[in-house]
């Protein structure tokens, strides 16, 4: 990957979620602690400053920095999840990854998430939309119905009960919402498929 182009895709995810931090600030007051959209900006911006230096690195080390800045400034639960995400993604991906060696990594670090967060699938949380968007790379789905898988699963989260995480103690309460975390992981799937489709 050229230095260029992880350059674009770090734009491009910090734009998203500066773009939507109130609208994940306000999905997780409705069943959080309320700062999940503060929190990702700010991570985000924090990453967004450092692009060059990240850019300039092989795609593995730049995905394990960018997953190491992500921990150190998102805070709160959100920060070594979506850090574990991309330091996970870094340890196993090549340099100049195919399709297949990308679906694999991708894989393993979500393996390395539920690790984590010592939940899986069903559980309302951002799993449940790196899942589907695993499996719809693994079938070579494109970059537009990628997305809409991921769209489509962050909706799937209204119905659930959360059993994870804050949103876990408010038992039934917790349905008919959907999970910030959730909807944050599909907006960075947005960010990325369409980067990626935009300059193939």
């Amino acid at each position: 990957m050229a230095t260029a182009d992880l350059s674009r895709l770090i734009e491009a995810a910090a734009d998203t979620i500066a773009a939507h931090a109130d609208e994940l600030t306000a999905l997780d007051q409705a069943i959080g602690d309320g700062d999940h959209g503060l929190n990702m900006k700010r991570g985000f911006e924090a990453v967004r400053a450092e692009a060059d230096a990240f850019a300039a690195k092989p795609l593995p080390e730049a995905l394990k920095a960018i997953g190491t800045k992500l921990v150190m400034t998102v805070g709160g639960a959100s920060g070594p999840l979506f850090g574990t995400l991309f330091m996970a993604l870094g340890k196993e991906i090549s340099a100049g990854p195919d399709r297949a060696t990308l679906t694999m990594a991708f894989g393993k670090a979500i393996e390395a998430v539920a690790a984590r967060g010592k939940s899986q699938t069903g559980q309302k949380t951002m799993l449940d939309v790196l899942q589907p968007v695993h499996e719809a790379l693994a079938e070579e789905k494109t970059a537009a119905e990628i997305v809409a898988v991921a769209d489509r699963a962050a909706q799937a989260t209204v119905p659930m009960k959360a059993l994870r995480g804050r949103a876990s103690f408010l038992g039934d309460r917790s349905i008919g919402h959907m999970d910030a975390g959730a909807r944050s992981t599909a907006l960075l799937v947005r960010a990325v498929a369409e980067t990626i489709e935009r300059h193939a």
